[in-house]
């Protein structure tokens, strides 16, 4: 859709879009990328020398990027917004209201200069299409972001399409920027268009695939994405993008049926703990979670399985781990949580095992309060000494405390937690008779 002046204008006035700097990167995958990424793993512009003394400021006004004088305009749409045909200066030696108009004097580097230190100009006169690129290499010689993205509104304006691109091709720091502007003010069909010129057939494809984004109906959204299966992605874009449609339709059945068994109000999860939003568009992280929650025992057949999800999405064993933990401990479903970490050998003997560190473990189920005995007995499975006694000295789990300074034979330090406990009481008692013991060759 193309953009009107007001929408131009709309661009510079709002804080929500995003200035362009010479280092900006392609964000379009980092944000196709999250959920995959989640669970997986969630310079300084030239300026003249005479411009020491004046405060680094973005775009908006913030202090960060180019430098701008004091009482400037903030944005270039205050100056390039209604600014009138021709600007009068009254002329020493002329007749009291008698102007000259000083514009037609200014050249393109004289007009770059001008726009960089705020100052308000009109660039309508310059119509030629030699006059026009001039003015654009001045403002790109600048390696001023804000000038040139001015720049190519005018450009965009008075140029057609097919001269714009053809220029814009030959000059790169120009074509990025225009690339940025346009995605930042949503003009998608100048954008498809303008890859479509370049032959760049990723970016197409990507630009493509963003417009997914202003679809909301969710049946609509999976037949679009999934014609973007097809498109010229890199191998690693593809496989995200055909996740994406496969996320979206597990959802779209988990959610119909979901809602169903909530409104009919006999299933006990649902009743106990009442869904808080629809699981719709959700990333994958918080699908497993969801259904982690709602379906941790259902049969590894059905959609809405966590082990399910798992295979499907491939979520490696830590992500999975670490995101049941915080389903199952959130409903202080105790038993889960000890099953998740209980594990047999060959011989059928038991083992703890946790892929994400016990001392993990032990942070997220005091975060969802489980009884002392829980934290304890999980704190004596963390293997560093040291991280087990702070742990324990900052949960109160004293008798991790007393046991470990024994075991270290540590007299001193078992001494020095005596004065934590209360008096009187049983933890008191237990460090006295361990202290009185003739047992025990103490280091210290």
């Amino acid at each position: 859709m193309n953009r009107t002046k007001g929408d131009e204008e709309e661009y510079w006035n709002s804080s929500k879009f995003k200035a362009f700097t010479f280092d900006d990167e392609d964000d379009e995958l980092s944000q196709l990328k999250e959920s995959k990424r989640a669970v997986n793993s969630l310079r300084d512009f030239v300026d003249d020398e005479d411009d020491d003394d004046l405060e680094r400021v973005n775009w908006s006004g913030e202090p960060v990027g180019r430098r701008t004088r004091p009482g400037s305009f903030q944005s270039l749409s205050d100056a390039l917004s209604d600014v009138p045909p021709k600007s009068y200066a009254p002329e020493l030696g002329r007749p009291k209201g008698e102007y000259r108009d000083y514009s037609n004097d200014w050249s393109p580097s004289d007009t770059v200069r001008r726009l960089r230190k705020g100052k308000v100009c009109s660039l309508e006169r310059f119509r030629s299409l030699q006059d026009k690129l001039q003015l654009l290499e001045e403002a790109v010689s600048m390696h001023d972001g804000n000038v040139i993205t001015a720049v190519l509104i005018f450009l965009k304006r008075t140029l057609s399409k097919e001269i714009l691109f053809r220029e814009l091709e030959v000059r790169q720091v120009a074509l990025r920027h225009l690339i940025h502007f346009l995605k930042e003010i949503g003009d998608q069909k100048l954008l498809l268009d303008l890859f479509r010129f370049l032959d760049r057939t990723e970016e197409l494809a990507l630009s493509h695939y963003r417009e997914h984004l202003n679809i909301q109906d969710p049946e609509k959204r999976k037949e679009f994405l999934k014609t973007c299966i097809g498109l010229p992605f890199s191998a690693e874009d593809s496989a995200h993008i055909q996740d994406h449609y496969t996320l979206l339709e597990r959802q779209i059945i988990i959610e119909a049926n979901d809602r169903h068994l909530e409104s009919a109000g006999q299933t006990e999860i649902f009743r106990k703990h009442p869904r808080k939003a629809s699981i719709l568009n959700m990333p994958l992280v918080t699908t497993l979670f969801y259904s982690c929650f709602y379906h941790y025992t259902e049969a590894e057949g059905t959609f809405s399985s966590p082990v399910n999800l798992k295979k499907t999405f491939k979520i490696p064993d830590k992500q999975y781990v670490l995101t049941a933990l915080a389903a199952r401990a959130k409903l202080r479903a105790w038993h889960d949580v000890d099953a998740l970490f209980t594990t047999k050998n060959w011989l059928g003997y038991t083992k703890k095992r946790a892929p994400i560190g016990f001392h993990r473990v032990v942070e997220i189920l005091h975060k969802n309060s489980a009884p002392v005995q829980i934290l304890q007995e999980y704190i004596n499975l963390v293997e560093d000494v040291d991280t087990k006694l702070n742990l324990a000295t900052k949960f109160k789990c004293h008798d991790v405390v007393i046991d470990t300074c024994r075991d270290l034979k540590d007299r001193q330090q078992l001494l020095a937690y005596r004065s934590k406990v209360d008096k009187g009481s049983a933890e008191e008692e237990k460090i006295d008779a361990i202290l009185n013991s003739s047992q025990i060759r103490w280091k210290n």
